[in-house]
């Protein structure tokens, strides 16, 4: 079977350009693209995408290579600067490139206003003319922000990341990630979400297969099997389990239970038709 990992991150580790990641953690070395051929095939996935790990332009260009050298990474999330006044022209450069297929701003970490800042709107609004697709990275508590930019941008085909980041704490769903997943499933321009960075939500000291299987459940429930994909949030991941093939051994396991084409949707053609790869 085709396996797309929908979401992994690859960098050249530099402090300066990583301040998010400590020194000492075991992100702070190098992972480039012999290293997700490497552990994405060890692992038996055939495809991936890698996103966004810093907002530089530069990033995004380098990601681009790494696509071109190595046909594991099919497509590429990256980043552009969304509220500069000549970002038509940027995504007019930029969609000529083949490998990049949507682009990221790290909206968890932002305040309210940047949600609603109206560069920030133009810079989307100018998007919504292109073929890319958004990815929304943000934490349960901002379910409701990430709604109005939504219904803002009806015509802009948007990503949510790692099933919107909820608090996850063993033998519990959170109501509030509930509630507003099922908010955010009426929206029909949300055309993806991703059963992905799940592992390092968990706020108990060990992880909870069964819990973790409940999300994976709830999220497909709420959204139906086309618009749910599966990803790892690789090296990040590796933050709570030991091995990349941790992840996609846990959920192959438990989504067996599907028919075949169930599962191909989930784990390739929702991802293949949502970034157009």
């Amino acid at each position: 079977m085709d396996i797309i990992d929908s979401h992994h991150h690859l960098w050249h580790y530099d402090a300066a350009q990583y301040p998010w990641i400590p020194p000492a953690s075991l992100l702070a070395q190098t992972y480039l693209g012999e290293e997700i051929t490497a552990a994405a095939t060890s692992a038996g996935i055939t495809g991936t995408v890698v996103v966004q790990a810093r907002q530089s332009i530069q990033e995004t260009a380098d990601l681009c290579t790494i696509a071109e050298k190595f046909p594991i990474v099919r497509g590429v999330v990256g980043w552009l600067p969304l509220i500069e006044e000549n970002i038509a022209q940027l995504l007019a450069e930029w969609t000529q490139q083949p490998a990049l297929k949507g682009l990221r701003h790290v909206l968890q970490e932002e305040p309210v206003e940047f949600f609603r800042n109206p560069h920030f709107h133009r810079g989307l609004a100018a998007m919504a003319a292109t073929n890319l697709r958004y990815d929304l990275l943000i934490y349960e508590h901002q379910i409701p922000l990430a709604i109005e930019i939504l219904d803002a941008h009806p015509q802009l085909p948007m990503i949510l990341d790692h099933i919107g980041k909820p608090v996850i704490q063993n033998g519990e769903i959170s109501s509030t990630w509930r509630d507003g997943m099922r908010q955010m499933s009426e929206r029909d321009n949300l055309i993806g979400v991703k059963i992905s960075g799940m592992v390092t939500e968990v706020r108990d000291a060990t992880l909870d297969d069964a819990t973790l299987c409940q999300y994976i459940d709830e999220t497909i429930e709420i959204f139906g099997i086309d618009r749910v994909m599966f990803g790892t949030d690789w090296p990040v991941c590796l933050l709570r389990v030991e091995q990349y093939r941790h992840w996609p051994d846990l959920v192959r396991a438990h989504l067996s239970r599907l028919s075949s084409a169930e599962q191909q949707a989930i784990f390739s053609q929702n991802a293949i038709r949502c970034y157009q790869m």
